[in-house]
């Protein structure tokens, strides 16, 4: 342990743990120190760059608040967060795939029953929203929870609306025995992931754009199911191909069809030009135990 080089520190820090009782635990933080330790050869990391480094995660770790985490925002611009779901959400081409989860989910939503309002008056376009979850085989699966959120016509959330105090534009919903569930809201809009932090230096520094192109969340769990966590996207948003989170997936880019308020299946339900988005969750079973 004494008068380590560049060449022998790897070997050193690892070999600290070779008393870790925890195999996995152990293996993760072999590979880390490894992969580490390369990059940091690999680029000639000087000191200056190092104290840049450290400066940024810390302040990293200072931007993070109850209703923001910039660390899964710096894993989602990094690529990270959808790697791990790509390792862990291998499912047949019919299944409905997988997309982050993002920073704006909360736990203090309202359950609303079917076909409820969740805009809370906030102002834009009309959203008929009307879904159906079902199993690989088409057949109908009830009582999952369907979790909902997304941003305003501005691409704000909730969160982020100035003196909205109540959850907007989220709910939780269980499906009938149809599989079926539907809510009214508002259209979202295209929006910039925040930029005032440390990852917006990043996005900055790289020249990205930090525009997510419009979405609806949903989070569908259901026992015996393996859980969704998702979004789709309108397939005339500008934003698509550079999407700053990597989160578009071809088979969750949706039609969101726009009628006149005398015209389509909501005709009579609202007196403005609305949007209606319809889709359907296919589940995939949890595997034997």
């Amino acid at each position: 342990m004494r008068d380590l080089t560049s060449d022998t520190i790897t070997d050193a820090v690892i070999s600290t743990m070779r008393d870790t009782k925890d195999a996995r635990v152990a293996e993760i933080l072999g590979s880390l120190v490894r992969h580490l330790h390369a990059f940091v050869r690999d680029v000639e990391l000087t000191e200056e760059e190092w104290a840049q480094g450290v400066d940024f995660l810390t302040r990293t770790g200072q931007t993070c608040t109850p209703t923001r985490q910039e660390f899964i925002l710096l894993s989602d611009v990094l690529g990270v967060t959808m790697l791990v779901d790509a390792l862990n959400n291998r499912r047949p081409a019919n299944a409905t795939q997988n997309s982050v989860l993002g920073p704006f989910f909360r736990e203090d939503r309202p359950q609303h029953a079917d076909a409820a309002d969740i805009s809370e008056g906030l102002p834009g376009t009309p959203l008929f929203f009307e879904g159906r979850v079902v199993n690989s085989e088409g057949a109908p699966v009830t009582g999952a929870g369907v979790d909902v959120w997304h941003s305003d016509a501005e691409g704000h959330y909730d969160v982020d609306v100035p003196g909205q105090v109540d959850p907007a534009m989220r709910a939780l919903f269980r499906t009938d025995e149809r599989g079926h569930f539907s809510f009214r809201s508002i259209r979202p809009s295209s929006y910039p992931i925040p930029g005032d932090g440390p990852v917006g230096e990043l996005l900055t520094a790289t020249s990205r754009s930090p525009m997510r192109p419009a979405h609806v969340h949903l989070l569908i769990d259901a026992p015996g199911f393996q859980r969704v966590t998702s979004m789709l996207f309108p397939s005339d948003d500008p934003y698509l191909d550079s999407d700053p989170v990597f989160g578009v997936k071809e088979s969750l880019v949706e039609s969101y069809d726009t009628y006149e308020a005398e015209a389509g299946p909501c005709r009579g339900l609202t007196d403005v030009p609305y949007t209606l988005l319809r889709h359907t969750f296919v589940l995939e079973s949890l595997p034997a135990q």
